[in-house]
């Protein structure tokens, strides 16, 4: 029988705390959470490797590293109320429970948010709501969030999501390079920024580089040339 127990210690040791992320509720939830129960079944084997694990077509459950930073960068609180926008099968929602006061996980596939609360369920993860809507949508009705998760790539931050974040609040997302209005990197790469929102407006500041397939509906539409 595989000992996911010590694939998961390895994998903070090798693939979080090796790449600057430090703060402790990071660490001890990332410990905490079997992440083989967050993927399909045919892919238990693979939860911990060092790389996106695709969950559906077009998606994937993040990399340890990338999804790390992305928490670690966010400096949660205890006090928080956070929102996991496109949260899968459940895995982000279920570490940022051990780290918050209460999380909304956004999932568009029904099926995907029908695994993602029985998993979270399993869990003892009582503190996670499960919404089935578009992640262009949100969920308003609970708002506004101390912090959003875009688990995934975009091209474009949706009005709606960036109204839903407090004033005050963070949001990390992994911006695809070749829409990402800041041009680094290269063509297929992607990357993460960390946003704060002042004065009703999201101010952005780089992360680091990392990779994911965008998101349904969040990838950037491209205007008509004449």
């Amino acid at each position: 029988m595989p000992d996911f127990a010590q694939r998961r210690t390895t994998m903070v040791d090798t693939q979080v705390r090796t790449n600057d992320v430090t703060r402790y509720p990071v660490i001890a939830a990332m410990l905490q959470v079997p992440r083989e129960n967050f993927v399909p079944d045919a892919r238990r084997e693979v939860a911990y490797s060092g790389e996106n694990v695709e969950i559906a077509p077009g998606r994937v459950l993040l990399e340890p590293r990338t999804f790390a930073k992305l928490i670690d960068a966010l400096d949660l609180k205890s006090g928080d109320l956070v929102m996991d926008l496109g949260c899968g099968l459940g895995y982000s929602a279920a570490v940022l429970s051990r780290m918050v006061q209460a999380v909304v996980a956004i999932e568009p596939d029904a099926d995907m948010a029908a695994q993602a609360g029985r998993r979270l369920a399993a869990e003892g993860a009582d503190n996670v709501a499960v919404v089935n809507a578009g992640l262009a949508e949100g969920a308003p009705a609970h708002g506004p969030y101390d912090a959003i998760l875009v688990n995934g790539a975009i091209g474009v931050l949706p009005d709606a999501i960036a109204d839903q974040l407090a004033e005050g609040g963070r949001i990390a997302a992994l911006w695809r390079d070749d829409t990402d209005p800041a041009g680094r990197g290269r063509s297929g790469l992607g990357v993460a920024r960390l946003g704060y929102k002042i004065d009703g407006l999201i101010n952005w500041r780089y992360a680091f580089n990392a990779h994911a397939p965008v998101l349904p509906g969040l990838a950037k539409i491209e205007g008509f040339v004449l």
